[in-house]
Parts: structure tokens; sequence; C-alpha cells
């Protein structure tokens, strides 16, 4: 703290009209502002030799009298107190570093006929102390205009330090500065650059650091060996030097010595303003690529947690052969996983530095394509808290390191990249859950201090506005700055990791202004949509909130680029299955949700029966106790975990109902992790009671026949494109609707529960085949059987029975290719037993 305040009053007082000198990289007044730093740093190093506890050091340094030009050099210039400037050189020579030094104008009775000798030494913080070089001198040299010089070289292992110096004669024992300091200068530290943010390293290999903080008064980068839990080197940013607007950055030419790093952010508590400022915690930079691991200080704070940036070089991934399937929408099918709970558990009989790991999901890749999938939806995987789960992450810019092979971030990051270009190998695409409205770090009852809460809480999060509970962590969206960071993060993940697209969590909340009110046109949404590499991406938003688990609706602006989860769709099918729904309700659904779509198209309906929140299939058709309500759930009669037969037959019939209402409904079909192998909660909707899917579950007759039914309605929406994947929606005079007894459909009466459809088929030689017919499509979800009539087709045509799913296994469904497949003529009435789906195809009678 003294050391700022010297530095601030320093610099804003100087009048001394000598800090004019350049430096080769930086402006006149920037020059002016490090001489003044200069000087701060000066009046610190005196006070340093009275109050701090000194250490030898031993560098390989030599003395040079070379005045070969030196590169990359800095220029500071100071008054000595008995008159003259001491102008001093730092730059680079032969690979090593140089420090000249020049003395002009000295009187004559000050230098004497001996000459001028500098005692020199050299210091660097580690936060309890600074370690100083004892002094050691060097002779001055004369040249031919007068002035005097000495120059000094050091090995590069050796910086960054400050080399502290004074200047002595026959005839004065100490010379020194004119405000009766000691000199002082950065060796192997410039200023640095405001763009880009984060860690960035130059061609030459200097690092640069940026951050972005517009309340704090000050910033200390703090540097670590990874020897103990505290600093080996504090940078403190200097405001007039290290600052361009509201963004500090410094360069380091080495950090060979250096593993870690952070930041601290020095400033006043405010709360009523919402700054947070505490100087003793150390935030991981919000840029950072690649992190170490998540501790606690002493006493197990979590204001004091901290996560480091980790120093690793994070070597170049060899891409070479990797293409992005670029699917269309209308052609995907979607696999929601978590990258940890997908084989994390033992029966998925993976090494255990594989299993719940991105080589995990590797191992699993042929068990996707047995499914029909061509796109994985991973749950969050930026660094999150394991506590709370991976909605709630403390950094945008890295993957998980537990899902890394040797659970740190390098490996972590190979293992991702490694993932998607194997993926992208079997034709499958990437698309990553975001959460970019909220974060770990907590409100003040609970305060958890990372990293954006103690660099900027006021510029990060919103503090001025009722959010309801939970949302003290709120992102400020609004804000310029969080709206850059969160773009790009996006571009981070496509350029770095080749992902495909990217779904955004409680996206309702990016639509809203800064005083909560929703916007037509929010600038965020809008620059998302328009940007030049996300617009080349699926972007889907999801209006559900992991704050309260629950959704707000809006009518989501879109430009034709964006997509949704349907929640609708979810909630429309659910209650048309267990008997409650209107059957107009159903139709909309199934026909590609024109109430949501019109202005897009199906194929912009990411449609969905279970997410990874909520009931899971299995608990859907067993639980629905009052506390359920919400779930629209039923229990076929039994609640929970049953042996009765009927019972049983009924559930897996209710279970076939919604995978195939799901895959023959237009839009994109989205299936959720452990559906098809029964995974269970025991009934309980909470996120946090999910843990990792059983694979022995695969092995049962319920996981063959349900994995089995998924791959036959995947490969049936391949092969019946026309229909199932479309970018359009069905023209009117290709549906024909079909209520009970052959009456027309009361489409508003809730006590109707059979539905039938005739989908014709479009004609069309250059995309279509000519062998694929119209398809009927009938839904009875009452407790009696129900007679439908198939619609007649002209000569030579029959209709084939592809699915019946209350027909035991392996008769439910049929491939067109069977010889054993029924078949029935035109106007035939076919039975549909209780809470049971018919699909028939149109095909020409065989004539073999």
């Amino acid at each position: 703290m003294w050391a700022a305040s010297c530095l601030s009053s320093c610099c804003a007082s100087c009048t001394c009209g000598l800090c004019t000198s350049v430096a080769s990289s930086m402006s006149r007044r920037s020059a002016r502002f490090a001489y003044c730093g200069l000087f701060a740093l000066s009046l610190i190093l005196a006070w340093i030799f009275r109050e701090s506890s000194v250490e030898q050091l031993a560098p390989d340094l030599g003395v040079s009298e070379s005045t070969q030009e030196l590169q990359k050099t800095f220029s500071y210039t100071f008054r000595a107190e008995t008159g003259g400037l001491v102008k001093v050189l730092v730059g680079v020579k032969d690979m090593k570093y140089a420090v000249r030094v020049e003395v002009s104008s000295l009187p004559r009775d000050v230098v004497g006929e001996e000459g001028l000798v500098m005692n020199w030494g050299m210091f660097r913080s580690d936060s309890k102390q600074l370690l100083l070089v004892q002094d050691s001198q060097a002779a001055f040299v004369q040249n031919s205009l007068g002035g005097y010089m000495v120059e000094l070289e050091f090995d590069s292992g050796e910086i960054p330090f400050y080399l502290s110096f004074l200047l002595s004669s026959p005839s004065v024992s100490e010379i020194r500065t004119h405000r009766k300091t000691r000199f002082c200068v950065p060796v192997g530290i410039g200023p640095g650059c405001p763009m880009p943010l984060g860690v960035s390293i130059s061609d030459d290999g200097a690092i640069n650091f940026s951050v972005f903080s517009r309340s704090a008064e000050g910033v200390v980068l703090c540097l670590f060996d990874g020897r103990t839990s505290e600093p080996a080197l504090e940078i403190d940013l200097d405001p007039y030097v290290n600052r361009t607007g509201d963004i500090w950055h410094v360069l380091v030419e080495n950090i060979g010595n250096y593993a870690g790093y952070g930041y601290r952010c020095k400033g006043s508590a405010l709360w009523d303003k919402g700054d947070k400022f505490h100087a003793d915690d150390v935030l991981l930079d919000p840029y950072a690529k690649v992190l170490g691991d998540f501790v606690l200080d002493q006493g197990e704070s979590m204001s004091l947690a901290k996560c480091l940036g980790s120093l690793d070089v994070e070597y170049s991934f060899d891409w070479t052969g990797d293409v992005h399937p670029c699917l269309p929408m209308e052609k995907m099918v979607v696999y929601r996983l978590n990258v940890g709970q997908f084989t994390k558990h033992k029966t998925s009989r993976l090494p255990e530095n594989v299993a719940g790991t991105f080589a995990g999901l590797i191992g699993k890749v042929e068990h996707l394509k047995t499914l029909g999938v061509n796109a994985v939806l991973l749950e969050p995987i930026f660094s999150f808290d394991e506590q709370k789960g991976p909605y709630f992450p403390y950094h945008f810019f890295s993957p998980m390191n537990s899902y890394g092979y040797a659970s740190d971030g390098v490996s972590a990051i190979n293992s991702m990249k490694e993932m998607v270009k194997m993926l992208h190998a079997h034709g499958i695409e990437v698309l990553l859950e975001v959460t970019f409205t909220q974060t770990v770090e907590g409100g003040d009852a609970a305060c958890q201090t990372i990293s954006f809460r103690g660099i900027d809480n006021s510029s990060y999060y919103t503090v001025n506005r009722d959010l309801g509970s939970g949302a003290h962590n709120a992102l400020k969206c609004g804000n310029p700055v969080v709206q850059q960071l969160i773009l790009d993060s996006l571009r981070h993940w496509l350029v770095e990791f080749h992902v495909d697209g990217f779904c955004f969590i409680n996206s309702s909340f990016l639509a809203q202004g800064l005083n909560g009110d929703y916007l037509s046109r929010p600038p965020l949404v809008e620059a998302i949509a328009f940007d030049p590499m996300l617009s080349k991406t699926k972007i889907i938003a999801d209006c559900w909130s992991p704050l309260d688990n629950s959704y707000m609706e809006i009518r989501f602006p879109h430009w034709k680029r964006w997509a949704e989860m349907n929640t609708r769709f979810c909630s429309d099918v659910r209650n048309f299955l267990r008997g409650k729904g209107l059957l107009s309700n159903l139709a909309t659904r199934l026909c590609g949700s024109g109430d949501l779509f019109s202005s897009r198209g199906p194929s912009f309906s990411f449609n969905y029966i279970t997410k990874n929140f909520g009931l899971t299939l299995v608990d859907l058709v067993s639980f629905s106790d009052g506390d359920l309500a919400s779930e629209l759930s039923w229990n076929c009669g039994e609640e929970g975990p049953t042996n009765n037969n009927t019972v049983l037959d009924l559930r897996l019939k209710q279970i076939r109902n919604f995978l195939f209402v799901l895959f023959i409904s237009f839009g994109v079909p989205v299936l959720n992790m452990g559906d098809e192998c029964g995974y269970s909660t025991g009934g309980s909707p909470s996120y946090i009671d999910r843990q990792p899917i059983g694979w022995n579950g695969l092995k049962t007759d319920f996981g063959r026949q349900i994995t089995q039914f998924i791959a036959f309605l995947s490969s049936l929406r391949m092969r019946r494109g026309d229909i199932f994947q479309r970018r359009d929606f069905l023209k009117v005079e290709n549906i024909d609707w079909h209520g009970s007894s052959q009456s027309q459909p009361n489409w508003r009466e809730p006590s109707c529960k059979f539905l039938a459809m005739t989908l014709r088929a479009e004609m069309d030689d250059e995309l279509s085949n000519s062998n694929d017919g119209d398809l009927f499509i009938s839904f009875n979800v009452s407790d009696h059987p129900e007679s439908t009539v198939l619609p007649e087709q002209s000569e030579g045509i029959v209709w084939l029975r592809l699915v019946d799913t209350a027909l035991p296994f392996p008769g439910f469904f049929s491939s067109d290719s069977d010889p054993d497949v029924h078949q029935a003529a035109g106007l035939s009435s076919y039975d549909l037993k209780p809470h049971s789906c018919v699909l028939f195809e149109a095909k020409r009678r065989s004539t073999h």
C-alpha cells in the first residue's frame, strides 16, 4: 500500500521538466510518465534499504565498454542532485540484456580527474521481502563529447528485475537523483500493450499481460514459481505507464522461471456502489487460456479461493485432415450428454484415466453411431465449481481440467481437441451448452472472490437491480465489456477447438437491457447472429434458467439465425401422451411448431422429451406424485418401482410412444444421455441427483430394444428426409387429418384422445425417390382400442406397417424391406390398442 501511494503521489506531483526521453516503442507522453513512475520506484528502494531484509544474489554479470547499438530499447532520463543528466538505455545485445548508463553535464569539480564510478545492485519482490544484490562497482569511461558511459550485461535468465544504482567520485561519495533517491530502472519489464486481453506471446518470445478493470485504483501482476503458494514476483503496474483507458498491461521479457499468474486489484470496498476490492485476493485472469488447479488459501476461506492462470506452453495441435461435417440443421439427430457422467461409471469399462474425460467420449463413439446420432450437445465444459455443477462456471476460456487424461489444463485442452477431431472424422458435430449469464461467484452472503468479482464487480455484475433469489451473481450482459468477453470466448472455442455451434442457457436473460426490459434488438443477440465467424455455426437459444429451474418464454429475436430449444414441444407431447392434452397442440408440435417458427421453418425447432434436469425417460412414466405436477408425468397406475407386469408393459409402451413422437415430428430430435439404457434418478427432477450412467443397462432387454428402436427411427428419418428432414413446412394440401370414427378431429375438445394424419409425399424427380410413398400415422392415448381406416391408394400400392408401439419386441417396428412386414390395402381397417401409435408407409406391391 505504501508503494502504491508513493507511486501515485510522485507521478502526480512531478514538475522536473526533464521527462522527455522517448523509448523506441513508447509515446512521448508515456515516456514522461515512465520516468515519473521510476522516480517513485527509487523512493521505494530507499525505503527498502531501511526496512527490508537483504539476501545476496550472485548472477553472472559483466561490464561492457562496447557502444554497439542496442535493440528493443527503453530510455529513461534522470536529473542528478549535483546537476547534470543521467540517461539509461535498457535493451538487448548479443542475446543478452544490456543496461547502458550515460552521464553528461556534470560540474567539473564533481567528477574530478579520476572520473565516475557506479555502485549498483538489483532487486525483485516476492511479496514478503525484497531481494537485493549487494552493491557492485563499475567505472565509467569518458567519451569524445566529454560525457561518461558504462554498460552492464545480464544473462536472459536473470530477468525480470529492477536495477538500482548510485554514482560516486573521489570528491563526492554518493550522487543521487535530484529527489535524494537512488536511480532505478526496470530490466526485462516494459509497458506492454492493451490488446489482446489475457496473455499473448510476441514473435520474440516476450509475454504481454493485459486485464480490464475500470474501477481498480491499482493492479499488481503476481507471478508464481509453483514451489510455494506465495508470489515469486510481484509487478506493481504504474497507472501512467501500464494503463490505457480501462485496461492494465505490462510486458515481461522472460517468464521461464514462473508457472502461474494472477492479479491483485486495489481499491475501496464501496459495497453500495458494487465495488468489492480486497488487495489480498489473487484473482484469476478472465481471459486466461490455461488454468492451474483450484485451491483454497489458508483458513479455507472461500473469499480467498484462487485459481491461477497457467503459464504452461499450450503446444500447437495438428488439425490436419479435420473437416467440419457442416450438417444442415434439418438432418441433425442430437445427443445431449455430460462429459464426466457419460463414462465415469466403472461399467463403462474404460481405463481410470479415461473414464469421465473427453477421451472417454471417444471410447463410446460407436455407441453414438449405433443410435444414428450425428451431433453431440455437451453440457457446459467451462471450468466450474464441482459442488454447484457445470451451470455455474468461474471461467469462459478453458475446459474443465478434470476432463483431461492428466487432470490439468494442458491435457484437458489437448484431449478436447482430439475428441472434436475424432467425432468430426465420424461425421458427428460438437455443440456446446454455454452459460454466460451467471458465475459461481456468490453474493455478499456467500462470498466467493475468484475473478470478476474482485477485478471489477460493478462492471461485470448487475448490482443495482433485484433479480430474484439466487441471481446476485448475474453477469451484466448489457455492458459492452461483458458482451465483448462473450464474443471473444465464442470465437476462441471456434478457432482453437473447432466446435460446430452453441446452445445458450438462460438465453432470455441475454435479451434484456440494463434495466431488465426485453429488447426487440438486444445488441449481444444481434451481434452473435451477424458475427462473421459465428454466423457459420449453429446458435441455439434455451430459455431455461439454472438459477431457479424456471423457463422465461419470450418471443426470441432470431434474424433467421437463432434456433431454439422447444419447451412447448416437451410439455404438449407429455400432456397428450398422458391423456390430458388437446389434439390441436399435438398437431402443431408434430408439424414443426408453426406458432413459434413460422418465419424460420421447422428445422429451427430443437425438440426434446427429457433434458439434463427434470425427470428421465424411465422416471417420466414411473413417478407422478404431487411434488412432480410440473413435470407432467404419469406413473401408468402405480408409483415408483413395481413388479406388476401390466404396469410395466404400459410404461414400456409409453417410452416407445415418446421416442416415436420425437422422431416423426418436424424439427431436430434431441435425445438425453442414458434414456436408451433405462437411466433413473429415483423420481428426483433435481440436477444434483444426476449420477454417472450405468452401461450395463444396454445389455438388458430394455436397453437392447430401445437402442434398436432409436436406431430404426434415426434411419427412417434419414430415408424419408423428404418429409421428416425439411427446412420448410409441408404444404396444407399435403396433410390430411382424421379423428375418431373417420370424423374430423375435434381440435379443442380435451376428451378427444385419438388423432391420425396422412402425409403425402411430394413427387419430385430430382429430390424424391419414386419408391417413397405417403405416410399414415395414428395416435391413440385412450384406455380403449380405436379403429382407423387406412387411406385409399392407387392400384398396385399397399400400406406397410413399420411401427406399432403396442406389439411386443421385436415386432413393434420393422423395415420396409422385411418380407414379413404387415401389409394392408387402402380402406382396410386397423385396430389401435390403448396407449399406442402406428406408422404405415405406402409402397408398390412387390411382384416377387
